[in-house]
């Protein structure tokens, strides 16, 4: 079942995703089930679930950038989806495409990288 047009991810995603699957053996697994279920209900169905916010503030129209806080993460036995598991991603209505730009545990830091947002969306303009 095809969901989006296309699902990336950037390098830094990579490195991200990388670091956090040491300590959460579940996460690639955790993460398509995320994009299928969550990311499906709220841009394909518009069922917002309230675990799924746009970022803003970022002088940007183009694309929107969201925060999913509700993340279930199997490797967090307890928490269903509020794992504290974050992830921050582009949504490019027009084109059907998902970016994924960083994914981070709340208790390694507050919040996302507003640099590494701003970064991206400047690559973009170019």
């Amino acid at each position: 079942m095809k969901l989006f047009q296309k699902i990336s991810r950037l390098p830094e995603f990579e490195k991200d995703m990388k670091r956090l699957l040491k300590r959460f053996k579940t996460l690639k697994g955790d993460l398509q089930n995320f994009i299928e279920t969550q990311l499906n209900l709220y841009h394909k169905l518009k069922k917002d679930n309230k675990g799924i916010f746009q970022i803003e503030h970022l002088q940007i129209d183009s694309p929107k950038i969201y925060k999913a806080k509700k993340f279930a993460c199997r490797s967090l036995k307890g928490t269903g989806n509020q794992s504290g598991v974050r992830v921050i991603y582009a949504y490019y209505e027009k084109e059907d495409i998902i970016e994924l730009v960083e994914i981070y545990y709340k208790g390694d830091k507050k919040n996302e990288d507003k640099n590494r947002i701003l970064r991206y969306c400047k690559r973009l303009k170019k």
